[in-house]
């Protein structure tokens, strides 16, 4: 039997939806091979397309389909509490205040597939250094898969849901939306993924971002968040050259932009990525140098709207240094405020990509 959706009441008297949000679940061994459901056998990679076609159910229902990608320290569980609380909190909101989501006019139903990975490490240095590598690893063309099933599962994912310019869809307003969320190593993970490019052509589609789509490319995301990445400030310069266009060579398939949020109380990209790496991480000052201009802006309350001039870009550093500090107990322990993330305001943050994808 089906469990009855809960209803709570916002101190405004309006009703709230705090069931669940739906996700399904997709593991990755140390080589970032696919597992089996129940199993630590990889899936063959000439068999990807059908065992997603197995274990993924697009519910018709989704307005907004979300990809997520844990990082350092993090299990399985957690991971799925963590997707699920985050795309909660922006459907409450998405409830709560419809006006400030004006793209969303036609719903806002979130469904989530969690990407989960071996992670976890003795809180050392030691420890940091071997995930890096791991995750590194994991991504890295002639030594792992990771970024060819993400990039796989990404190409399923935008087959299969509805297209939101076909003319069909339109009509009805169904359009289905695709999204990236990552936190920690999980940034690195998706940026390689949307490196990542197949062979056969696609047909080019007109969007609302300014920024022009490659019909070459095998899927098109239409927003990606990373929260507090651990990498190098440099890293879109040194190690994914492909996201952006350069030279003659076309654009990843990153048509929203990459919004990237930093905390000077991330004490994980700060102090252990400083010894490790001789200097501090994306997820504490945010980006250096970039192939393409930046913008900056401060992570807003849930009462200020982000308009489309300043997410609008295709490197976005939100400094979130006021919210994401940990409280006191936080800011002293190895990893500071590099998991503070989730508030009200991450949601905001998270929920204006998707309305101002539309």
């Amino acid at each position: 039997m089906t469990a009855k959706p809960l209803k709570r009441r916002t101190s405004s008297g309006k009703v709230r939806d705090s069931a669940p949000v739906s996700t399904t679940v997709v593991r990755l061994d140390e080589q970032g091979r696919l597992c089996a459901p129940g199993s630590d056998a990889p899936v063959r990679p000439d068999r990807l397309s059908e065992h997603l076609g197995r274990v993924l159910r697009i519910p018709d229902r989704a307005t907004d389909i979300y990809v997520y990608v844990h990082g350092w320290q993090t299990e399985p569980d957690s991971a799925v509490r963590s997707a699920g609380r985050l795309l909660r909190q922006a459907r409450e909101l998405a409830a709560a205040r419809p006006e400030a989501y004006a793209g969303l006019s036609g719903g806002y139903r979130p469904w989530c597939v969690v990407v989960c990975w071996p992670s976890s490490s003795l809180p050392s240095l030691a420890g940091y250094r071997r995930i890096r590598d791991r995750a590194h690893a994991m991504s890295a063309p002639g030594t792992g898969h990771a970024a060819h099933v993400i990039g796989h599962l990404l190409g399923y994912l935008d087959k299969k849901r509805a297209d939101p310019r076909d003319p069909a869809v339109l009509a009805n307003r169904h359009g289905q939306y695709l999204h990236l969320v990552g936190h920690s190593f999980g940034g690195r993970f998706l940026c390689e993924a949307v490196q990542w490019a197949a062979d056969p052509p696609r047909g080019p589609r007109v969007l609302s971002w300014s920024t022009a789509v490659d019909p070459l490319r095998p899927f098109t995301v239409d927003s990606a968040l990373v929260f507090q990445m651990a990498a190098p400030r440099d890293s879109f310069d040194e190690m994914f050259p492909a996201l952006f266009p350069r030279a003659g060579r076309p654009a990843a398939p990153l048509r929203g932009p990459l919004t990237l949020t930093h905390s000077r109380w991330d004490r994980a990209t700060g102090f252990w990525h400083l010894r490790a790496e001789a200097a501090p991480g994306i997820g504490h000052s945010g980006v250096g140098t970039a192939p393409v201009p930046q913008h900056s802006t401060p992570l807003l309350t849930v009462d200020e709207p982000y308009a489309l001039d300043v997410l609008d870009h295709r490197i976005v550093n939100v400094d979130a240094g006021w919210r994401y500090r940990g409280g006191r107990a936080r800011r002293l322990s190895l990893t500071g405020a590099h998991s503070d993330f989730h508030h009200a305001e991450s949601a905001h943050l998270l929920l204006s990509l998707s309305a101002l994808s539309r």
